[in-house]
């Protein structure tokens, strides 16, 4: 079996190329993949398989050619993914899977259809506007932290930290607690505190988040959406550009009135083969 592996900002992926949807994918199989000691080590796997030959898929298959199959490590499916979506791209471009232009290039995943436009080591993605639904609270080491609940295709809760109280003194090794009446499906948290502005935006946020199905990881790009919008909305606006930086890198997000781009490196690292039966 070919992979690849990559990252957004240190959000790591193996990319399995499967364009005509043959191969048997299996939630053992991906968390084996993902194992950092026994397998390849990745936050989750990209599948790239035409919209048309993917169940879920199909019905994209008349905007995008290609369908982002994503799974967490943990072998479960989840319906977005941001930096995936930007490394999704990246494998497109380079692997001549689709070819460079002026215009957008979409991608069905299981939240609909993604676009992306590339600029160098930048890959910026255009996806739904993050909506702010609830407000609930995350537990975490005998603390009740009160956060705001956002869809931005997957389920999120923002929390921003107390004064006094610092990002990197967090323990993130256990899952928080959330409320499973506001989030049936799971969900991820980020943690935020306010940082110094950055010229050309409109805020500056740092942030550390807890991935259902992945654990604590380096960056999550939905999250980011939804810490800014939260930053936004806090400031009293609908729209802007918020900077958010992760433990692994910088991304950029700007929030339109119908829309969210969320934009930073995404780089291709390794190629090679594996042998799935090694893997069980």
């Amino acid at each position: 079996m070919e992979f690849t592996k990559g990252h957004g900002t240190g959000n790591d992926f193996v990319i399995l190329p499967d364009p005509d949807g043959a191969l048997e994918l299996t939630p053992a199989l991906v968390a084996a993949l993902c194992d950092r000691r026994r397998g390849i080590g990745a936050d989750g796997v990209l599948r790239v398989v035409r919209a048309a030959k993917h169940p879920e898929g199909a019905a994209l298959a008349g905007e995008a050619e290609w369908f982002m199959d994503y799974w967490n490590s943990d072998g479960s499916l989840a319906e977005m993914c941001g930096n995936g979506a930007r490394v999704f791209v990246r494998y497109l471009l380079e692997t001549g899977l689709a070819v460079p232009s002026g215009a957008a290039l979409p991608v069905g995943t299981r939240a609909g259809v993604v676009r992306a436009r590339v600029e160098g080591e930048t890959v910026a993605v255009e996806m739904r506007r993050p909506r702010l639904y609830d407000a609930s609270a995350a537990a975490l080491g005998g603390l009740s932290l009160p956060g705001t609940a956002v869809d931005a295709g997957n389920p999120h809760l923002v929390c921003p930290l107390p004064a006094g109280l610092e990002l990197a003194a967090l323990d993130l090794t256990r899952a928080p607690g959330y409320d499973p009446t506001v989030f049936p499906a799971g969900v991820n948290v980020e943690f935020t505190t306010p940082a110094e502005p950055v010229d050309g935006t409109d805020g500056h946020v740092l942030m550390r988040v807890y991935e259902r199905g992945s654990a604590e990881t380096l960056s999550c790009g939905t999250g980011a959406c939804a810490v800014a919008a939260v930053a936004l909305r806090d400031q009293g606006r609908n729209t802007g550009t918020i900077t958010v930086d992760v433990p692994g890198g910088r991304l950029t997000v700007t929030v339109t009135d119908d829309s969210c781009w969320l934009a930073g490196p995404a780089l291709l690292v390794a190629t090679g083969t594996l042998t799935p039966t090694a893997l069980t």
